[in-house]
């Protein structure tokens, strides 16, 4: 046709027969793709209430302020999926929040997501991660990462020892030893008292946070309740004006507190009162550490009391503490009592004469006399001391 000048169409295929492909495929070898044997409902069945359980822990000793905290991984094999519990142990300090990764499917490598997925307001699906963590992933010594953590798998449960011996073939659970060193316990010091309050009250700043009220000791308050020791002391000073100075010296047998009050006496130049409000005072040269309080038995005629630099010294007591030295012979020697005793019975005599050595530089009249003048000194003594008349004749009789 080209020679005769006649221009042709390109070539054309040939139209295919439906018929004749039709028996090209019924003759061509068949091929099928087999259904995955994966089937939730039978994993369901199979595993529901199944949970692998890992003791781990985070090492974050590296860090500031870093410490070595224990988890536990579960991971349920109904679902796949993965839950961290910490582990709390008494007085650690921390908000006992039960969970730090709440169950979810947990990826291998979070931020290996395409830009363009919204993952401010989509969950993960399998169809932007494609690599889960499976229990294969799991083994006593592995250190997996979680939330850009790193855990140490340490120990595992029974259960957990023998589905993976079954399913994967693991033999080896020996434990780990996660024990690292223990620090040395610092040693709490009581710093030296300050001065402020007292010393029982400052002591209880140093052992907790919240101060407590010092422990009393009721038996000793309720068998003791208003019993108070009262003694007449002079201060010793080496200045003139507090020569004529008086005290009373109050000691409380409930607490072993102190209270000192000074009479008002008109045109001394000293204004009277409370000198020592109620307190317990320890004796001077003792260790601030360790102190020595005063007691009842330090207490007595001519003993000199030092009360925060000021030096008492005790003059007189009343009633109440010679019946509490009488009773008590154990704590106070014979000489106290008798030293009170006495005081007790030159008090009583108006001359100011001996109690035990009165002298009469007139003889008597008549017998009759002398037996008046004698009970009348009997009877003196015996109300000034609350004896008997017997104890009286033993106490004054020097010569028996």
């Amino acid at each position: 046709m080209a020679s005769e000048g006649i221009e042709l169409n390109e070539t054309e295929t040939i139209p295919t027969d439906p018929y004749t492909e039709r028996r090209k495929q019924k003759a061509a070898v068949r091929s099928s793709t087999t259904p995955s044997t994966f089937d939730k409902t039978r994993q369901f069945l199979e595993m529901d209430r199944k949970v692998l359980r890992f003791f781990c822990v985070w090492d974050d000793r590296e860090s500031m302020f870093g410490e070595m905290r224990p988890y536990i991984l579960q991971y349920y094999l109904v679902d796949d999926t993965i839950e961290v519990r910490e582990q709390h142990s008494p007085n650690d300090g921390r908000d006992p929040f039960p969970l730090m990764l709440r169950r979810q499917k947990l990826p291998k490598d979070r931020s290996n997501v395409g830009s363009t997925f919204p993952a401010i307001c989509l969950e993960m699906s399998d169809d932007e991660i494609t690599d889960w963590y499976t229990p294969r992933d799991f083994a006593v010594g592995k250190t997996i990462v979680i939330l850009s953590r790193r855990f140490l798998i340490y120990d595992c449960d029974c259960f957990t020892q023998d589905f993976l011996r079954k399913n994967f073939g693991l033999t080896d659970f020996t434990p780990i030893d996660i024990a690292g060193k223990q620090s040395e316990k610092i040693k709490q010091e009581v710093p030296p008292y300050n001065g402020f309050g007292s010393m029982d009250d400052s002591l209880q700043s140093c052992l907790s946070l919240i101060p407590q009220p010092p422990k009393k000791d009721f038996m000793k308050m309720l068998e003791n309740d208003n019993k108070v020791l009262r003694f007449a002391a002079t201060l010793d000073s080496v200045r003139a004006e507090d020569k004529n100075r008086r005290f009373i010296i109050s000691y409380r047998l409930a607490d072993d507190m102190m209270t000192i009050y000074e009479p008002l006496v008109r045109n001394s130049g000293v204004m009277g009162g409370k000198f020592l409000q109620r307190t317990r005072v320890c004796k001077p040269g003792c260790p601030l550490d360790q102190p020595v309080f005063y007691e009842p038995q330090d207490f007595y005629i001519g003993a000199v009391v030092e009360v925060f630099r000021h030096r008492f010294s005790i003059t007189d007591a009343d009633e109440y503490v010679l019946k509490y030295m009488q009773q008590r012979p154990d704590l106070f020697p014979e000489s106290h009592v008798r030293a009170l005793q006495e005081k007790h019975l030159r008090k009583a005599d108006g001359s100011g004469e001996e109690a035990a050595g009165v002298t009469r530089t007139q003889p008597y009249k008549d017998k009759d006399a002398l037996l008046d003048d004698v009970r009348t000194q009997l009877k003196r003594w015996c109300s000034a001391a609350k004896n008997s008349l017997l104890q009286s004749f033993q106490e004054i009789d020097k010569d028996r």
